[in-house]
């Protein structure tokens, strides 16, 4: 298994907005490529923000930043970051956001792939379950290809809030978000664990347990709703994601077959299939591998199968 990328590695970023200039700062902070591009079809914001990148190269590792306006900034990319559509408003759900970015993905994916046939694809656009399920419909692309970015983040924004919780590092602290990226997902609890102990049975000094079900109701109700209060906040999610992004980008571009929960077709695990939605999958330098059938407390299997049919509705609305 290789842990080193290719020497040349090209990664482009399309749309210039707060996801995509926070996934290109990751990207260039962490080392991810060899190469960044930006593509945005507003001239003066990609050249702001390419400039501006390139003025802090001195102090991250080499890294090559380019930026247009033309598409064509994106040919012979290794892997291509999806960030343009319309963004999420205060109080609007991602599903809400569905028809306008689903068109762009089916018009902008099929031409990506003629700049760059060999890229893998990758989806941050909300609604990202169904975004990403169009534009696999609207390719021909190899399976596991064109990929979302999934409850990557989702979990790792249960993993921070269980470590508070308890005052472990979260680097300590193994949880998983499944389903659809959005208001449907779900908290497997059955498998988190803490230091090792299943969070279901960890226990303080006292041995009272600590994650009782009030608990983990209303952790699983912060995860879902911290992006509507960042946005509330703020106006955009947009640093996490850029991180997160970061991680998958690496996760493919090294090769690492790492188990990260994307956002991928579902093909009968859990007997779910038919929609995108995001289970423990092997990523590497082909994309989106293997699912993984983790087991599921019957409570999840039934919020797993819930989280698919809320998501093929959608994808029926709007002629999927």
């Amino acid at each position: 298994m290789s842990t080193t990328r290719a020497s040349k590695s090209k990664v482009s970023i399309v749309g210039a907005g707060s996801v995509g200039t926070a996934v290109a700062y990751a990207c260039l902070i962490r080392g991810s490529a060899d190469s960044l591009a930006l593509f945005d079809p507003n001239t003066a914001k990609v050249r702001a923000e390419v400039l501006d990148l390139n003025h802090g190269t001195q102090f991250a590792p080499a890294c090559r930043i380019d930026g247009a306006d033309d598409p064509a900034v994106t040919a012979g990319s290794d892997l291509i970051v999806v960030t343009a559509g319309a963004k999420q408003k205060p109080g609007q759900s991602r599903l809400e956001l569905a028809a306008a970015n689903v068109r762009l993905a089916q018009e902008l994916t099929p031409a990506l792939l003629a700049l760059s046939p060999d890229a893998v694809v990758l989806f941050v656009s909300n609604p990202v379950d169904v975004v990403t399920y169009a534009a696999i419909r609207a390719t021909d692309a190899p399976g596991g290809r064109i990929l979302g970015s999934g409850t990557v983040l989702d979990s790792g924004r249960l993993r921070f809030l269980v470590a508070q919780h308890v005052g472990i590092a979260v680097e300590n602290v193994h949880a998983l978000i499944v389903g659809e990226h959005g208001d449907s997902e779900i908290t497997l609890w059955s498998s988190a664990t803490v230091g090792g102990v299943p969070a279901t049975e960890y226990r303080d000094e006292n041995g009272v347990a600590v994650f009782d079900a009030a608990v983990r109701e209303r952790i699983s109700t912060q995860v879902v709703r911290s992006a509507y209060e960042i946005i509330q906040g703020k106006g955009a999610t947009n640093l996490a994601i850029g991180l997160s992004t970061a991680r998958i980008v690496e996760a493919v571009l090294r090769d690492q077959h790492r188990v990260l929960p994307v956002s991928t077709l579902q093909r009968g695990v859990h007997g779910v299939e038919g929609v995108c939605l995001s289970l423990p999958t092997i990523v590497d330098g082909r994309g989106a591998g293997r699912v993984l059938e983790i087991p599921l407390a019957p409570d999840e299997a039934d919020g797993l199968r819930a989280s698919a049919q809320t998501l093929r509705e959608v994808q029926r609305s709007l002629g999927l």
